[in-house]
C-alpha cells in the first residue's frame, strides 16, 4: 500500500517541538517532503536532521507577514509548489483576562491568530496557483467555551476556528480544503509548567482532587498524545478526506461533551 502522503510538499509551522514536530514526523513517514518552520531555527534544523530524508528547516516568525510570505515563496521555489500547510505555531500565557495588559494580549494573539491568518492566506494563494491543497489549523477546544486563565489564548483559537471555516468556503472552488483540529489537554511542554497554576485557580485541593493530573483524568480520561493529533492531521491532509472541509474536529477524550 502506498504511503498516504507520497509526493506531497508539506509546511508545518511551530514544528521544532510538540505537536508540530509530531505532525512533521508522521508526514515524513507517510511519504511527504516536510518543511519545518519555527522561530527557533536551530531547534527546527535539529528536528529536521533527526527526521532525515528530505526534511528541511526554515527559521521564520509565524506572526511576521514578511517572513511568512518569504517562507512560502521559498518552499514553492525550491519544491515547485505547496500541497499541505499546517498552522500550528502558538504560545500560551496563563493569566486572568481582566487586568491583562494589551501588550501581553497581543503577544499571544499575534502568533495564535495573526500567525494562523498569515500562514493560511499565503499558503492558500500558493495552492490556488497550482490546483489546490489542504490547510489544517491546530486550534483548541478552549476556543469553543469560556476558558479562565487562558482568555487570550482561547480567544485567538476561537478566531482561528472561524477563520479556517471562512477560508474553506472562500477557497472551495480552488480545490483547497481547510479544517481545524481542536485538541483537549495534550501532554506537551506548553501544558506541563502550568499544572499547579490551574490546580490553585480551580481550587482542586478544596474539592478533594489531589492535583491537576487527577482532574484531567476525571474530565477527559487522560492526557492526549501528540501522535494522536498527528494521526488526525494525516487523515485530513490526505485524499481520504477529499470531501472534508470547514470541519472542526475535537480531539479531547470527551472533555467538551461532558457536563460534569
Amino acid at each position: 500500500m502506498a504511503a498516504k502522503l507520497e509526493g506531497k510538499i508539506a509546511l508545518i509551522t511551530g514544528a521544532a517541538q510538540g505537536i508540530g514536530l509530531a505532525v512533521a514526523t508522521r508526514y515524513a513517514a507517510e511519504g511527504a517532503t516536510v518543511v519545518l518552520a519555527d522561530i527557533d531555527g536551530d531547534a527546527a534544523q535539529a528536528a529536521a536532521e533527526n527526521i532525515g530524508g528530505s526534511a528541511s528547516a526554515i527559521t521564520a516568525d509565524a506572526g511576521d507577514e514578511g517572513q511568512t510570505a518569504a517562507l512560502i515563496a521559498e518552499i514553492v521555489d525550491q519544491h515547485g509548489g505547496l500541497d499541505i500547510a499546517v498552522a500550528n505555531a502558538g504560545v500560551a500565557l496563563v493569566a486572568p483576562a481582566v487586568g491583562m495588559s494589551l501588550e501581553d494580549w497581543r503577544k499571544v494573539t499575534s502568533i495564535n491568530l495573526d500567525g494562523v491568518f498569515l500562514t493560511l492566506t499565503h499558503a492558500a494563494g500558493a495552492m490556488a496557483a497550482s490546483g489546490g491543497g489542504a490547510l489544517i489549523t491546530i486550534a483548541s477546544v478552549s476556543g469553543q467555551a469560556g476558558s479562565p486563565l487562558i482568555g487570550a489564548y482561547a480567544s485567538a483559537k476561537a478566531g482561528a476556528i472561524n477563520l479556517t471555516q471562512t477560508i474553506a468556503v472562500e477557497m472551495r472552488d480552488h480545490g483547497i480544503r481547510a479544517n481545524a483540529i481542536c485538541p483537549g489537554f495534550i501532554d506537551t511542554d506548553m501544558v506541563k509548567p502550568h499544572k499547579q497554576t490551574f490546580a490553585d485557580a480551580l481550587g482542586l485541593e478544596a474539592m478533594g482532587i489531589p492535583d491537576f493530573d487527577a482532574f484531567i483524568g476525571m474530565k477527559q480520561g487522560r492526557y492526549g498524545k501528540e501522535t494522536e493529533v498527528a494521526a488526525l492531521a494525516t487523515f485530513l491532509a490526505g485524499d481520504r478526506a477529499g470531501f472534508c472541509t470547514a470541519g472542526v474536529y475535537n480531539l479531547d477524550g470527551g472533555l467538551r461533551a461532558g457536563l460534569l
